[in-house]
Order: C-alpha cells, then sequence, then structure tokens
C-alpha cells in the first residue's frame, strides 16, 4: 500500500512516540480509522508517528489485493498515515515486529489492537479501545512529554 516502503521499518522508530496498529478493512471496527486519523491530525505535528498494519489474520477480514485495502483507507476514512502491506501478527508466521510487541505485552486477539512505543516502553491497547479513549490519550500525551523533554 505503501506508507512505509521508501523507510526502513526501524527509522520509523528511532527516538519517537508511534502508535502501532493492526487493521483490517472489512471488520466491525473498521471505523475506528476515522479515530486513528483524528489522533494522527492532533498529534502528528508534536511528534506522534501512526503506522498502520492490515492483517487478515482474524476471520480473514482484510482483502487480499492492496488497491482494494487502500480503496478503504485513504478514499473512504481519508488516511494520511502510513499504511504498511498486509502482514501476519499473530503465529508462527507474525512479522518480527508483532513478535516482539508480543514478548513484551501481549499479542493482538483481533483487528484494531494498538500499541504505543516510546523508546523500550511499549504500552497496549485492546481493539476494543477507541482512538478517542481518555486512557490512551493520556498515555500519548505523556509519550510526547517524555520526548519533548528529551530533546
Amino acid at each position: 500500500m505503501g506508507g512505509g516502503k521508501d523507510k526502513p521499518l526501524c527509522d520509523w522508530f528511532e527516538g519517537k512516540a508511534v502508535l502501532v496498529v493492526n487493521t483490517a478493512s472489512k471488520c466491525g471496527l473498521t471505523p475506528q480509522f476515522e479515530g486513528l486519523e483524528a489522533l494522527h491530525k492532533r498529534f502528528h505535528e508534536q511528534g506522534l508517528t501512526i503506522l498502520g498494519f492490515p492483517s487478515d489474520n482474524f476471520l480473514g477480514q482484510e482483502y487480499d489485493n492492496p488497491e482494494k485495502t487502500a480503496e478503504i483507507c485513504y478514499r473512504n476514512y481519508g488516511v494520511t498515515f502510513p499504511m504498511f502491506t498486509r502482514i501476519d501478527v499473530k503465529g508462527k508466521k507474525a512479522h518480527p515486529l508483532f513478535q516482539r510487541l508480543a514478548e513484551q505485552t501481549r499479542k493482538p486477539s483481533w483487528n484494531f489492537h494498538k500499541y504505543l512505543i516510546k523508546g523500550d516502553q511499549v504500552t497496549d491497547f485492546g481493539p476494543r479501545t477507541k482512538p478517542d479513549d481518555e486512557t490512551l490519550i493520556k498515555a500519548i500525551e505523556q509519550a510526547l512529554s517524555e520526548q519533548t523533554a528529551a530533546r
């Protein structure tokens, strides 16, 4: 899909607050894209990076066709944060990023599991935690304030 193909994955994380989300275009939680985009607009200038990773690990809720996934994300929900190509987020074929996140917190239980990463700290938020949830917002603000203090 494209957001990250020109940049090594590790470069997205260097000294930044990053929200990693496993997504799916045919899930009942897909409208969370709107809230994730709102978070992106609200906090991007302060240093938050949101990275979306489409996954088909939960009941086949992601398209095989990356163009269809891109249409859902970009046209239907107006996503402007980076979206990557479809990957596995659990099991033996899980992408190394999600293997590491699962080791540090827990593996995703469903689509739209969120991982807030700041340095060596990882906090995860389950799929039902909406992007406008007060706990998530406070955690993002804390990560960004620590990022600003470190500069």
